[in-house]
């Protein structure tokens, strides 16, 4: 018990002496040093949620929250003054011949389609007239099924059970809400790595497992609906495919890649009136997307594809391959300082 406490007590230490340090070269403007070697990159940003996680009721999944809405406000403050946020048509404009690219160009994008999007997220962009750009998850769009970790998390936070079976065949057990929240986070994480239509079965069976009761069209809630898009859309706020179900492209067949690929764009389209330019892979990291994945985008008639591994992108780069462009993941967690750490090039070579 000793030597656990001691190793908690050094890494909150550590924790404590990053933040000083951060916040010192936040204040200093030393963070921003060196930046003007990467003026000719996109720096994209990927937000999920905007919302308070902490409240005493969230019951969906926290880790998907980016910011709060005062937080946000103060990121894009910070945006304001030390970059130029630029639309995706004039990203892809750029990438064909028609325009450049101002220096520090910035992108903004979120993934999925929170209603919390077109509530908290978009009267800030209108503040501030900054152009972004939503992936939708078509099949979750105006409807009322939940993303796998947002049924988990409602289970999870409801449930009198005191322990869960994992896949392997182990189980987990909890003693409060706090090691409950760990063992939920670790389900939730544990199936992102398990073939589809396994996960789909382990998820599908979880309120059983837990003796949770969901109400019917509670989830409806979370998700924008199609007339909330088209004012967006109209209003400056631009739109792109992310699958319609939201599965990791490289671990399913190529067939079923095409058609979550194909459909997302489609629906978008038909529910816009007009074609759509931009794709974000789910999850985006290097095992879940490969040459294949960006073909079938290539193909689909996208003319960029966006994944999650750590940006910038420079401009030569972005040309070479517009189906690989970098993303910077942006936490709740993050502070001011970190968010300024993470759009700094430095972020590029973070492990």
């Amino acid at each position: 018990m000793y030597s656990k406490q001691t190793e908690s007590q050094k890494k909150s230490i550590h924790s404590t002496i990053i933040k000083k340090v951060t916040s010192l070269a936040f204040e200093t403007g030393i963070i921003r040093a060196g930046r003007q070697f990467w003026s000719k990159s996109l720096t994209v940003l990927n937000y999920h949620r905007i919302d308070d996680p902490h409240q005493k009721d969230f019951d969906s999944f926290s880790p998907n929250v980016s910011a709060s809405p005062e937080e946000f406000n103060r990121q894009m403050d910070y945006l304001a003054r030390w970059f130029n946020v630029v639309s995706l048509q004039d990203v892809i404009n750029w990438l064909d011949g028609r325009q450049t690219l101002p220096p520090y160009a910035t992108l903004i994008t979120f993934d999925d389609g929170y209603l919390d999007n077109y509530i908290n997220a978009y009267p800030i962009l209108r503040q501030h007239n900054f152009p972004a750009v939503i992936y939708l998850t078509t099949g979750h769009i105006d409807t009322d099924t939940p993303f796998y970790w947002d049924i988990a998390a409602y289970c999870f936070f409801h449930t009198k059970a005191d322990h869960v079976l994992f896949p392997n065949n182990t189980e987990r057990l909890w003693k409060n809400s706090g090691e409950r929240d760990k063992v939920s986070h670790n389900w939730i994480e544990f199936m992102k790595a398990l073939p589809e239509i396994q996960k789909q079965n382990w998820v599908s069976n979880l309120p059983n497992q837990l003796n949770v009761s969901i109400p019917h069209d509670y989830f409806r809630k979370l998700m924008m609906n199609w007339d909330q898009v088209r004012e967006m859309h109209n209003n400056g706020i631009e739109f792109g495919g992310h699958t319609v179900n939201h599965p990791i492209l490289t671990r399913i067949p190529p067939n079923q890649a095409r058609i979550e690929i194909e459909g997302s764009k489609a629906e978008i389209e038909k529910q816009l009136g007009q074609p759509i330019y931009s794709f974000a892979y789910p999850n985006g990291k290097e095992l879940d997307i490969n040459t294949s994945i960006e073909n079938l985008t290539d193909q689909a008639g996208y003319r960029a594809a966006f994944t999650l591994l750590n940006g910038p992108t420079s401009f030569q780069e972005v040309k070479q391959n517009p189906y690989a462009i970098r993303r910077i993941f942006i936490g709740h967690k993050h502070t001011l300082p970190q968010f300024a750490i993470l759009v700094n090039p430095i972020n590029r070579f973070r492990a």
